[in-house]
């Protein structure tokens, strides 16, 4: 029962199988692509888009076909541009009613925030692009100190309220632009219509998934959730496993078998992140193995079967495998064509370092 689901959902997910043609085709079928780590968001949508690398994600981010900001969970996402809006609409509003407390603690009251968002328009305007030292530099300038984590909230708080989100890159760093500048302006969806189009993005495309999980996800009321799915139901598919109630697309469930492809997942991944429950994909025995969803993971049909961690030098990067249980051959050729297709997605010449299992590592330490 687990591998049917993790199979199902890899294929959903466009993880395996036919890959979609661009970066923003994967990430709107996807709905949202956590990306609260920069690098690993590039990866988790490389994976899926057709022959795409880095400077091709890269490129999507600059030329305003997909962007990045905080439109659910507190967290950062990739999300396609004309989706920013109504997301932000739909989602945020939950987020910052749950930091109120901690807006008291850094003593940052709704007029800070009025503020601060004066000062970022004004020094935005006309196309302007500051990385985050530079917009701390603008509040500090103001007498809106941003020490202590103030400064991060205040630019996630102005982001969430649709005043700014995340540009392309100056060198290394992020910048920030306004939102109004960035993307065309866009009215208000209806709530129920909102609501509708997130849950048939999501168990299309997460799916088979339960409401708990689409809950989880998006970071609404079970209420809500229960709420979109039931406007949605009509364009899905359903089916039960395990005494569960699952929904996915329209075209039904398969238990198709897939050969041991093996794929290298960044941390946050949608094929665990996206889940309250993870055990179709993340066996509770291992789930010690791994520090937090911060772990990048090994995926073999699905299902995780260890970490994977990366050193990058010149022209080359050395990929490290540590896996749960020594695995077969093909498994391990499997995992070895992963790190060589994660080498060609960030331009580098891959150097791949035996998979080794907890055992092993033992043995030969």
């Amino acid at each position: 029962m687990p591998a049917d689901l993790a199979r199902q959902r890899l294929l959903n997910q466009h993880a395996c199988g036919d890959a979609l043609p661009t970066p923003r085709d994967v990430v709107r079928h996807l709905g949202a692509v956590q990306a609260q780590d920069y690098r690993g968001g590039l990866w988790a949508v490389g994976l899926r888009a057709r022959g795409a690398d880095e400077s091709t994600v890269e490129k999507a981010l600059a030329d305003r076909s997909i962007l990045r900001t905080w439109p659910m969970r507190g967290t950062l996402h990739l999300v396609a541009s004309e989706d920013a809006r109504w997301m932000l609409r739909l989602l945020a509003p939950r987020v910052v009613a749950g930091l109120a407390g901690r807006y008291r603690q850094l003593e940052l009251e709704p007029a800070a925030f009025v503020r601060a968002g004066k000062v970022f328009e004004k020094a935005l305007r006309g196309g302007s692009q500051l990385t985050r030292e530079e917009m701390y530099g603008l509040l500090q300038a103001a007498r809106i100190t941003p020490k202590g984590q103030r400064g991060i909230h205040i630019l996630q708080r102005l982001s969430q309220d649709g005043v700014l989100c995340f540009g392309p890159r100056k060198g290394k760093q992020q910048t920030f632009v306004l939102l109004d500048e960035w993307i065309p302006q866009a009215g208000p969806r209806p709530r129920d219509d909102a609501l509708a189009e997130l849950a048939l993005r999501y168990f299309c495309s997460h799916g088979p998934a339960t409401a708990r999980d689409f809950a989880w996800w998006t970071g609404l009321t079970l209420r809500d959730a229960n709420a979109g799915l039931s406007a949605a139901a009509a364009r899905l598919g359903d089916d039960s496993f395990g005494g569960r109630h699952y929904w996915g697309p329209q075209a039904g469930f398969t238990t198709a078998s897939l050969k041991p492809m093996g794929l290298l997942l960044p941390p946050f991944d949608e094929l665990l992140v996206a889940y309250r429950d993870r055990g179709a994909a993340l066996d509770p025995a291992h789930a010690v193995h791994l520090a937090s969803l911060l772990s990048p993971t090994i995926a073999v049909r699905g299902r995780i079967v260890g970490t994977w961690t990366r050193t990058l030098a010149r022209d080359t990067v050395k990929v490290a495998a540590r896996l749960f249980s020594d695995g077969n051959d093909s498994e391990l050729r499997a995992i070895r064509s992963a790190a060589r297709r994660y080498g060609a997605f960030i331009g580098s010449t891959t150097v791949v370092v035996e998979p080794r299992s907890p055992k092993s590592v033992v043995r030969n330490s």
